[in-house]
């Protein structure tokens, strides 16, 4: 008798394989389940009560298989078919679906959408909605007062100025711009430094810990900066002889809104003119924080490199639900 060739004998089993294979999925497919009192089931092509026993052919593994009539649910078998019959999504799937939403919602609260596609970063930061090209996008927006601590990064960076009593001394930025321009003259921008500040209290060892008063939440104000010889002046600070401190800046009318995840939430009241911003930290008597977050205002400006675009695979979700908390 002639033997077939090895490679054509292999062929022809995996040939063979490949037709059993679509079967097998389509037998799956058509299966009922065959419920157990346990909780569990069995697919199922068919099936046929014997006795004290029920054969049924298995989808699964294409073969009869029995089990004991004692141990199925036969209300919960024909329910299922019924509702199956009937278009009903399957119980586990129902589950699922319950246990998707909820993580939706609980990412929704931490990282609020903002606009179709768009939603806030879970580390949390100071970020802006921009809008260019008639498209919405986020920038991060970083913050700027001088030398950062390269090991900081990430971390909120707060200090204050102590002038020599009766001396008047600036707050500059260095550069005439921003390194973020804004194209909308109505930028929303989200603040969320909590998460930070938290982040670099875990990383304190022991004793270097210090528990740091809990700031207002609406502490945040947007400043209008002066550009003269390579530089931008957020404001002055001065001290009297008699230890009365004064600041001055150009501060911006806000609205600021408190939404879920710890998010703030500060809008201008009217259009902003072209020109350089800043968003400035108010720590009460301590005045502000000289490390602001900077960008400008400059409908012509060229895209920033840096920012993120709308997710073309999410829901689009309109801003207005977002949560503000009481």
């Amino acid at each position: 008798m002639r033997q077939l060739h090895p490679i054509r004998a292999l062929l022809l089993a995996g040939f063979a394989i490949l037709l059993l294979v679509p079967f097998s999925a389509q037998a799956q497919q058509l299966a009922k389940r065959l419920i157990l009192k346990d909780g569990s089931y069995q697919l199922a092509t068919k099936w046929e009560k014997k006795a004290d026993r029920v054969r049924y052919f298995s989808a699964e593994r294409n073969e009869w298989e029995e089990v004991p009539n004692t141990l199925v649910d036969w209300d919960a078998t024909d329910k299922y078919e019924k509702d199956r019959a009937a278009g009903k999504p399957a119980p586990e799937a129902v589950v699922l679906d319950k246990e998707l939403e909820a993580e939706r919602q609980a990412d929704e609260a931490k990282s609020p959408h903002v606009a179709p596609g768009l939603r806030l970063p879970d580390e949390g930061g100071v970020v802006l909605l921009d809008n260019y090209q008639s498209k919405p996008e986020l920038v991060q927006l970083e913050q700027n007062g001088g030398e950062v601590n390269k090991n900081m990064k990430g971390n909120i960076l707060r200090a204050a100025i102590n002038p020599i009593a009766s001396a008047k001394q600036t707050i500059e930025l260095p550069g005439l711009h921003a390194k973020i321009q804004a194209h909308t003259t109505l930028p929303a921008i989200y603040i969320n430094v909590e998460q930070q500040d938290q982040g670099a209290e875990a990383s304190t060892q022991g004793s270097q810990k210090t528990q740091q008063p809990e700031q207002p939440w609406d502490r945040f104000r947007i400043v209008r900066l002066d550009s003269k010889e390579g530089k931008r002046i957020v404001g002055d600070i001065k001290i009297a002889v008699y230890g009365k401190v004064s600041q001055n800046q150009k501060l911006i009318p806000i609205t600021a809104e408190k939404l879920t995840g710890g998010w703030v939430k500060v809008t201008p009241t009217a259009a902003l003119a072209p020109g350089e911003y800043a968003v400035a930290e108010m720590l009460g008597k301590e005045g502000m924080n000289l490390f602001v977050w900077d960008f400008g205002v400059n409908p012509s400006a060229p895209a920033n490199a840096t920012s993120w675009k709308p997710e073309p695979s999410v829901t689009p979700d309109k801003a207005e639900g977002l949560d503000r908390r009481q």
